[in-house]
């Protein structure tokens, strides 16, 4: 572990050379604390939305309308937890192209530091970090609001979907993630050895 301001912190399993805010395809998983089935239950193979659930799905759909520069593609609120891709467009110093494809070349800024050992110091707006920060933000505002019990896991799981491959299976595995319930290793019931 390393330290930073003399205190231990758990490194980051973000990629350094990659930044988080540049055009792409990005796979998003946001658990709720303790793994708590907060949204609802799984019946048959749907899911069937608690009021948290519901600001939950409600939530991450009005996200495009905050954040002009996101398509929100296939997404699933599942009991505990939320799948989604984002794609990142229209950033105007974006070296990156659009595409499932993308080019993750190391880069180095002109200090010398990494884009990750930046990241560090400076999450950014209009990024993941900030995109998902926010969401929770609403939900867990909407939630309180009502005089709900309701917290979110501290951080999020993302992936940088690479080509079209990585995408299709990622889209097939949220798609279908309410018919794997039963065997999900986010599923309370599920004994993880």
């Amino acid at each position: 572990m390393c330290k930073f301001r003399n205190t231990y912190r758990i490194p980051s399993a973000r990629l350094q050379s990659w930044a988080y805010g540049w055009n792409g395809s990005y796979f998003v998983t946001i658990c709720t604390n303790g793994r708590q089935c907060y949204f609802g239950d799984i019946l048959y193979g749907k899911m069937k939305y608690s009021a948290i659930g519901e600001i939950a799905h409600n939530c991450w759909l009005e996200t495009f309308n905050h954040f002009p520069f996101v398509t929100l593609d296939v997404f699933v609120v599942m009991p505990n937890h939320l799948h989604g891709i984002l794609i990142l467009t229209g950033n105007d110093n974006d070296p990156v192209e659009t595409t499932h494809a993308l080019s993750l070349q190391k880069t180095i800024t002109q200090s010398n530091q990494s884009i990750g050992e930046k990241r560090f110091q400076n999450q950014g707006k209009n990024t993941i970090s900030s995109i998902i920060g926010s969401y929770k933000s609403a939900v867990s505002k909407h939630t309180h609001r009502l005089g709900f019990d309701f917290t979110w896991q501290p951080r999020f799981y993302d992936h940088i979907i690479r080509n079209d491959k990585s995408y299709q299976a990622i889209a097939e595995y949220i798609i279908h993630n309410p018919l794997k319930w039963e065997n999900d290793t986010f599923n309370p019931s599920v004994q993880n050895y």
